[in-house]
């Protein structure tokens, strides 16, 4: 009588277990859930999931951990936490398969293929806030930001604390140097264990015990504070922001979203070299039309300070005269560089202007230095004076003096300029309403909306800038490629007058897998007197060729001639200065080891030419490598510029060899490179009969 009806009790079993596999997946997908993304080659995956509420991700590299699950959240001022209690409401995936073009730079075309995806995560209950989480996976890394997009309940904030943990798998050597010390990021580089670091500045360089090599960093800093890493467990590192004076870490208002928090990954060392992570993650190019902005070289009354043969300060050993400003013009267009540098032309100086910055005066120049005069002899000569403006780390002072002091180097036709804000980290004075001067970091919120300005303001008037003392490199370049170089490292001068007898041989080694991941460095290379008579507790710790091959590891658009013209005459090695480009068609790195040696290869982007430059530490070294890069069937002159046999940075520094052989694709070169020492190499293409 039924027939196939199913009775009460089998509707009533099967809602009951509907309504059950429904509670269960939606607790799961409440509670517990997960997104995934991996990147365009497979090898790299993210993971984002929800553990009662709170977010975090992850990454593995071929299936293998490289970063457990790791907190994400904020810490506010005045109002809830929004770090727990999260849904996530919507999801959009992406994806981007491109390349684009540098005006300048390590190469010309730059891959940005990514896959990507940005998650809405909203709070269950309370204010109902919400941020987007954004991720994007590329084949050298990954990166991360959120965004606090314009809403009721969260419109004016104060960040105290960004909760960005990254919880690390397995045993990693780390390279790093410490943060919120007073020299800023002017340290030696140290090897440690991970689990000996205390709170250390970005790019923070690891090497895991199966060799693969790891940088945490980040890009596209705009208007938000540094990130430095506290140690916060073995394996943990915590993002710890430098804060303004009064504690607070970041104000905004929505919308506003962080800097991109960065991994680079690579199998070896090189692969961190060669990674343009940074730079994709910054905005496209806001200036592509900007003929003005053109790599080059320069020259500069510069090391004579250094040394003490000049002074910055007026008086009879003043370096910045009218004559010596002229004689330098005339070595520069003698010898085909573009800008010639000239410090302590203006006043100011004459105090201790490292805390009374105040008093310098970006408009007028001393008695002994007559600028029209000088920019107009530079023009005559085809060469072009970089200004300098040294701050004294008076960043509102500046600010005051910058539009005017700006438009008088654009009249001239100065269209570099070199900043400088020396003074201790935290030693930016902020005047505040009631008349009181607040003391800010180097490197927090107030100091990274300055540099920005003073960038903006430089490319309204067709200004390039070199910039000392910066806020660290995070791949600004691709959006305002007149920001073309800066420090914000130990440079060359600390071989003049530092501590410990200047840098040591492996500081240079270290640099291209610390500080150089965050862009380019102005370092101040070829120095040819390396034995500092005057300053006899001092020298140049390298072989002179070395600081050749410095050239080509060392990236810079802007690079220096650093030594006096006196130590160049007569020197056969200066012509390898003389020819060496600062802009590339490519990149190649055939030997790297953190620390202990590298070899890097660029092609010049306007000829057919290769350069070499190949650098070692206290040790010495012999490296194979093959020409394979060159272009097959095409005989090339090799231009050797070599560490002599007897060649040692402490016992025969200036031991050199020059050798033109001819060399092809199929030829393997042998480079020996001296304790301490290096190899520079011009490859020329020979046309028949040559």
């Amino acid at each position: 009588m039924n027939g196939n009806r199913p009775s009460l009790f089998s509707i009533g079993s099967l809602l009951a277990l509907l309504a059950m596999l429904a509670w269960l997946l939606y607790g799961c997908s409440l509670w517990n859930p997960s997104w995934e993304i991996d990147s365009p080659d497979g090898k790299l995956t993210v993971t984002v999931t929800l553990d009662d509420g709170i977010p975090r991700y992850a990454l593995s590299h071929q299936g293998a951990p490289v970063i457990h699950p790791s907190r994400l959240g904020f810490v506010f001022r005045d109002q809830p936490s929004l770090n727990g209690d999260l849904a996530v409401t919507s999801e959009q995936a992406d994806s981007q398969v491109e390349s684009w073009e540098q005006p300048w730079g390590e190469e010309r075309v730059i891959e940005a293929d990514y896959t990507g995806l940005t998650l809405k995560l909203e709070e269950r209950s309370q204010l109902r806030r919400h941020f987007f989480l954004e991720l994007r996976a590329y084949n050298d890394g990954i990166g991360f930001r959120c965004e606090l997009p314009e809403q009721a309940n969260l419109n004016d904030f104060l960040i105290m604390d960004e909760q960005t943990e990254f919880v690390l798998a397995g045993e990693h050597t780390a390279w790093w140097i410490p943060a919120f010390w007073w020299n800023r990021y002017e340290y030696l580089y140290r090897e440690t264990s991970l689990a000996e670091i205390d709170t250390v500045h970005t790019p923070l360089t690891l090497r895991r015990n199966d060799g693969l090599h790891l940088s945490i960093h980040e890009a596209a800093l705009t208007d938000y504070a540094s990130m430095t890493l506290r140690r916060s467990g073995r394996d943990t590192l915590q993002c710890e922001l430098v804060p303004w004076s009064d504690g607070v870490k970041v104000r905004g208002k929505t919308p506003h979203h962080t800097p991109w928090r960065t991994v680079t990954i690579s199998a070896d060392a090189a692969g961190l070299v060669t990674s343009r992570l940074i730079l994709n993650l910054n905005e496209p190019n806001r200036l592509p039309a900007a003929d003005w902005i053109k790599p080059g070289k320069y020259i500069g009354i510069w090391w004579g300070m250094h040394t003490g043969e000049y002074s910055w300060s007026s008086g009879e050993n003043h370096g910045a005269t009218t004559a010596r400003a002229c004689s330098y013009i005339d070595f520069a267009a003698e010898h085909g560089f573009q800008g010639v540098l000239v410090e302590g032309w203006n006043p100011g100086w004459d105090n201790d202007w490292t805390r009374n910055g105040e008093l310098f005066d970006f408009t007028q120049a001393h008695p002994d230095f007559d600028l029209e005069l000088v920019t107009a002899y530079a023009g005559e000569r085809g060469v072009g004076l970089i200004g300098h403006h040294e701050t004294g780390a008076a960043a509102v002072a500046y600010e005051q003096q910058l539009e005017e002091a700006l438009a008088l180097y654009e009249r001239l036709g100065v269209n570099t300029i070199k900043t400088g804000y020396v003074g201790w980290e935290q030693n930016i004075k902020r005047p505040l309403p009631e008349g009181e001067v607040a003391l800010e970091w180097h490197h927090g919120q107030f100091m990274v909306r300055h540099y920005r300005r003073v960038v903006e303001a430089a490319a309204r008037h067709r200004i390039m800038l070199d910039v000392h003392e910066p806020i660290k490199a995070t791949g600004i370049r691709r959006t305002w490629p007149n920001m073309m170089t800066r420090e914000g490292a130990r440079g060359q001068e600390f071989n003049a007058w530092g501590p410990e007898g200047g840098n040591p041989p492996e500081h240079t080694v270290l640099l291209p897998f610390t500080r150089l991941l965050g862009g380019p460095l102005d370092f101040t290379p070829g120095i040819f007197e390396l034995l500092l008579p005057d300053n006899p507790d001092n020298r140049v710790n390298t072989t002179l060729a070395k600081q050749l091959a410095l050239y080509v590891v060392i990236y810079s658009p802007l690079q220096m001639a650093a030594d006096l013209p006196e130590h160049y005459e007569n020197q056969p090695a200066f012509k390898f200065i003389e020819d060496v480009p600062v802009d590339w068609e490519t990149t190649l790195v055939p030997h790297a080891r953190v620390g202990e040696y590298i070899t890097i290869v660029r092609q010049d982007r306007n000829s057919p030419d290769w350069y070499l430059g190949s650098i070692t530490d206290s040790t010495g070294r012999t490296l194979t490598l093959a020409l394979d890069f060159l272009e097959p069937g095409q005989e090339y002159r090799a231009e050797i510029y070599a560490d002599a046999p007897t060649a040692d940075w402490q016992e025969n520094p200036l031991a050199l060899e020059i050798e033109n052989r001819s060399v092809s694709s199929e030829t393997e070169l042998t480079l020996v490179l001296a304790p301490g020492g290096g190899q520079a190499i011009r490859f020329h293409p020979l046309s028949i009969g040559e």
